[in-house]
C-alpha cells in the first residue's frame, strides 16, 4: 500500500474514533452528574468522619460548565473504548499475516475488558486514596479546600493509568506481533516491570495491611507474565517458520529447482 493510502486509511479512522468519542460525549453530559456525586462521596466521608471540613470548590463562573464538558469527554472515551481499540488494530492488522489476524482478534477481544477491570479497580481504589493522601494535611489545619478541576485531573489520570496498565501485556503480545519486541527481550525486563507494578499497586491501595496492594498487584503480575509466555511461544514459532523458509531459499539457490516443485515433493 502507498504512503497516501496510508495517510486516508489513517484518517478515515481518526475520524471514526472521534466521531465515536464525540457520540459518547453525549451520553457522557448525562451521565456526568451521578458520576460526579459518587467522586466527592470521598471528600464527605472525610469530614463526616474526621470533623472537619472538606470539600471540592468551583472557583470560577464557568468552571462547572468547563469541568461537565471534560467530564463528558472522559466518559465518552471511556464508554467508546471498543471502537477506538478496534479502529487502531485495524490499522495494524494490514501488516500481518493472515494467522497473526486471528490472534490480534483475540487479543483486541481481550483488551476491551481488561481496560474496563482496570478502570474499575481504580473507581473501587479511589476512597482509600483520597483518605490516605488527605491524611497528609497539617494538625493545624482543618480544612481541606480541592479545586473541582484538579480532582477531575487526578481521577482521570488514575483510571486512565490503571486501564492502561491492565492492557499493557496485551500491548506487549501486539508488539511481539509486529516483530518490535521479542519474548526475550520483555523477560529481560521483568524485576523492573514488578518492582513497578508493586509501586502502583502501593500507591493505589496504601491500606495498613499488605493484603490490599497484593490484591491489585497480583493480577497485574500475572498478566504480565502471561503475556511473556505467549511471546516466546509466538517467537519460537516464527523463528522455526523462517528457518524452514531459509532452508528452502537455499535449496532453491543450490540446486535450481523451481520452488514450486519442492513444494510438491
Amino acid at each position: 500500500m502507498a504512503l497516501r493510502d496510508h495517510l486516508r486509511e489513517a484518517r478515515n479512522r481518526l475520524i471514526i474514533c472521534l466521531v465515536a468519542v464525540l457520540l459518547g460525549a453525549v451520553a457522557g453530559w448525562f451521565l456526568y452528574q451521578p458520576a460526579f456525586e459518587l467522586l466527592q462521596q470521598p471528600i464527605h466521608d472525610i469530614a463526616q468522619r474526621d470533623g472537619r471540613t472538606a470539600l471540592i470548590n468551583f472557583e470560577g463562573v464557568a468552571s462547572s460548565l468547563d469541568m461537565q464538558f471534560q467530564g463528558a469527554i472522559f466518559i465518552g472515551i471511556l464508554i467508546t473504548c471498543p471502537v477506538w481499540l478496534y479502529e487502531i488494530w485495524a490499522f495494524v492488522t494490514p501488516g500481518l499475516t493472515r494467522a497473526e489476524r486471528r490472534y490480534a482478534v483475540g487479543f483486541l477481544s481481550a483488551a476491551v475488558p481488561l481496560f474496563v477491570l482496570g478502570a474499575l479497580m481504580a473507581w473501587t481504589a479511589l476512597p482509600g486514596v483520597v483518605t490516605v493522601l488527605t491524611q497528609f494535611t497539617p494538625p493545624g489545619s482543618t480544612s481541606n479546600i480541592i479545586r473541582a478541576q484538579d480532582y477531575l485531573v487526578f481521577v482521570m489520570r488514575m483510571i486512565l493509568v490503571f486501564g492502561v496498565a491492565f492492557v499493557l501485556p496485551v500491548l506487549l503480545v501486539g508488539l511481539n506481533m509486529l516483530r518490535i519486541l521479542r519474548g526475550r527481550q520483555i523477560l529481560k525486563a521483568w524485576r523492573i516491570t514488578v518492582f513497578g507494578i508493586f509501586v502502583l499497586a502501593a500507591m493505589a491501595a496504601p491500606g495498613a495491611d499488605a493484603l490490599s496492594m497484593f490484591y491489585l498487584a497480583l493480577p497485574l503480575v500475572l498478566l504480565y507474565f502471561l503475556a511473556i509466555v505467549l511471546c516466546l511461544i509466538l517467537d519460537r514459532r516464527r523463528d522455526r517458520r523462517d528457518a524452514r523458509r531459509s532452508d528452502t531459499i537455499d535449496l532453491d539457490a543450490d540446486t535450481g529447482t523451481p520452488r514450486e516443485r519442492l513444494g510438491e515433493l
